[in-house]
């Protein structure tokens, strides 16, 4: 599959992911709507998160040849994603809200930063 289809897969799947995301964090916990919301959230973050893997690095060091730093965040995100399932699961609330505050700072803004640093393919597509 190609890099550019693979980068529109992502873009597919984190879009809505970050706006639902976004919407998450500010509304009442522990409704329907969140439960439901929250199942998608998850299944976006982790098929974004799949994707991610199969892009290879553009700037700094790769390892293989193909994984960068910011891969690590994608190895974070299948970590984290189900921990959060899990512990909402066992009425861990404290864990859950702790894994899901990481999984949007990191997954979702601190992975968008690095996403439109200069040098990058997004950051090319939307300010070259």
């Amino acid at each position: 599959m190609e890099v550019s289809t693979l980068v529109y897969l992502h873009l597919v799947t984190i879009l809505p992911a970050m706006l639902i995301g976004t919407y998450l964090m500010i509304v009442r916990k522990g409704s329907p709507v969140h439960k439901l919301l929250g199942k998608g959230y998850m299944g976006l973050m982790l098929v974004t998160a799949l994707v991610t893997l199969f892009i290879p690095a553009e700037l700094g060091p790769a390892l293989f040849g193909h994984f960068g730093f910011i891969h690590g965040l994608s190895l974070l995100t299948l970590i984290t994603v189900p921990q959060a399932y899990f512990a909402v699961k066992r009425r861990d609330i404290a864990t859950h809200k702790k894994n899901m505050i990481s999984l949007y700072c990191g997954g979702i803004l601190l992975a968008g930063f690095f996403a439109f640093s200069p040098g990058r393919l997004l950051h090319t597509w939307l300010f070259a």
